[in-house]
């Protein structure tokens, strides 16, 4: 038994988790939790805008795997996070927003004119999967555990503990935190039958493909991903939100869903194995459009976290539900001497792939005074080194720089379920903290984009982080 205080437990408790970097603005309530961060080796990131803050520990989460924790100043400070609690729960982020509150004998007062107080539960009870008020010392590790229990089960999402005043000096004695294993479900298999039945319709299967989204990527699954695509020795269609992404070694067997090639190559499949994607409205659902040519029949092994997404949007004939860190070596491990030869048709899939982004650039003025956006996006992208991390953003930009993006990456982001403009600098400065000196961060993005959130240059160069922003100006809204 130990005696601390609350914003030592807390701290305790984010460890536990394997989190080692806070985001929020400092502020009397969250000195202490800070100062306690820092003093054990942890990064405290202060952005410029909270909402800054929330949008670069997601692009933080995107190259580790791990979930945020955003520490809030009371009232301005949690009113301004709002919009970031939002952009986190569509885009299927987990993360804790630590909400610092006044003294709870706030609550019930009828007193006009209070100083930095909302009622803030209320403002956030749509966006968060949980809302816990500790109103008492002893309920901090059941709610802060609760608070990740929820970010990280089933579809990932925000969670939101109030943290008020008045129990911040308390002194408790107590045990040791326990591990995420002691007290949440922390790995996740398929059932043996159902990961028995994805073998033998994989072994089986005449044209199989692998759909992969941005969940195989932010799961840090590339090995397991890898591995498990040579066994199938199949191709390769990659979802809207990482379509620049291929995994090492497999460049030539993947392709973006939309393009001409994957609507062929969707047409001769008879087996699909989804991994890391909703099927939702950029893949048509899984029905409809490139969906509703050639074998209709196809058979559907999804790999899913989420129980009720099963079924929802199209029949799914093998449900894998659990985590794909778990699922996709248990597939590998189903699949064990498992071996295809790649399809005869692969050749000229990858030749007419070629042709086809070739006439892209064939298109391409190269005369053009002031550059153009599409020239702009071939000279960037040929200049890039092979290891980038590179973050997408804008409208029209965003188009031409994912269009014409010469090669391709191993990790790209880009806010595809939400669709907004202007996170790009955040998840830039979020994704060189996880990457830290070992990999480059390159921002594609626009002048009306980047000038969201210009403040967070500052914020990368205070923190040594640097990120290189390539940006399209043309002193515009709009396409």
């Amino acid at each position: 038994m130990t005696i601390c205080k609350v914003p030592t437990r807390i701290v305790d408790l984010v460890q536990a988790e394997g989190v080692d970097t806070l985001f929020g603005i400092p502020d009397p309530s969250l000195f202490a939790m800070f100062l306690e961060a820092e003093k054990r080796g942890m990064r405290v990131i202060s952005p410029r805008h909270e909402q800054g803050g929330a949008l670069m520990a997601d692009g933080h989460y995107r190259m580790t795997g791990k979930p945020g924790v955003i520490c809030l100043n009371k009232g301005p400070g949690v009113a301004n996070i709002a919009a970031g609690a939002i952009y986190l729960a569509k885009e299927n982020v987990p993360a804790v927003f630590i909400m610092a509150q006044r003294h709870r004998l706030y609550e019930q007062r009828v007193r006009r004119g209070k100083m930095q107080y909302l009622s803030q539960p209320a403002l956030f009870e749509g966006a968060m999967k949980y809302v816990g008020i500790i109103e008492y010392p002893e309920q901090v590790d059941e709610i802060l555990q609760e608070a990740f229990r929820r970010a990280v089960s089933g579809v990932p999402g925000p969670t939101y503990v109030e943290l008020p005043l008045s129990v911040m000096q308390a002194e408790m004695d107590l045990p040791p935190v326990l591990t995420p294993d002691r007290y949440r479900l922390s790995h996740q298999r398929a059932s043996d039958r159902m990961a028995a039945e994805a073998a033998s319709l994989l072994q089986k299967a005449e044209q199989p493909v692998l759909l992969l989204g941005q969940g195989a990527f932010v799961s840090r699954a590339h090995e397991g991903l890898t591995e498990l695509a040579r066994k199938l020795a199949c191709p390769i269609l990659t979802t809207s939100s990482v379509e620049i992404v291929a995994l090492e070694g497999l460049e030539d067997r993947t392709f973006p869903y939309g393009s001409p090639v994957s609507s062929e190559i969707v047409a001769k499949a008879d087996v699909v194995l989804a991994i890391g994607t909703e099927l939702g409205e950029t893949l048509h659902y899984g029905r409809h459009h490139h969906w509703q040519k050639g074998r209709t029949d196809r058979k559907w092994i999804y790999v899913e976290r989420d129980p009720t997404a099963i079924g929802v949007n199209r029949p799914i004939d093998v449900p894998l539900v659990g985590d794909l860190r778990d699922i996709v070596p248990q597939l590998n491990e189903v699949l064990a001497g498992t071996s295809r030869a790649v399809p005869a048709e692969m050749p000229e899939w990858t030749r007419a792939h070629a042709a086809q982004k070739k006439e892209l650039l064939d298109g391409v003025s190269t005369v053009s005074s002031p550059i153009h956006t599409a020239r702009l996006a071939v000279e960037a992208s040929k200049a890039l080194p092979k290891d980038v991390v590179i973050v997408r953003d804008g409208g029209t930009s965003g188009m031409y720089f994912s269009a014409l993006f010469q090669g391709t990456v191993r990790d790209a982001m880009w806010n595809s379920n939400y669709g907004a403009v202007g996170p790009g600098l955040p998840y830039a400065i979020g994704a060189q903290l996880a990457v830290r000196d070992t990999r480059r961060v390159v921002l594609l993005t626009g002048d009306s984009s980047m000038l969201f959130h210009v403040s967070e240059i500052e914020t990368a160069a205070r923190c040594n982080l640097p990120v290189v922003c390539v940006v399209a100006v043309d002193h515009a809204w709009g396409i």
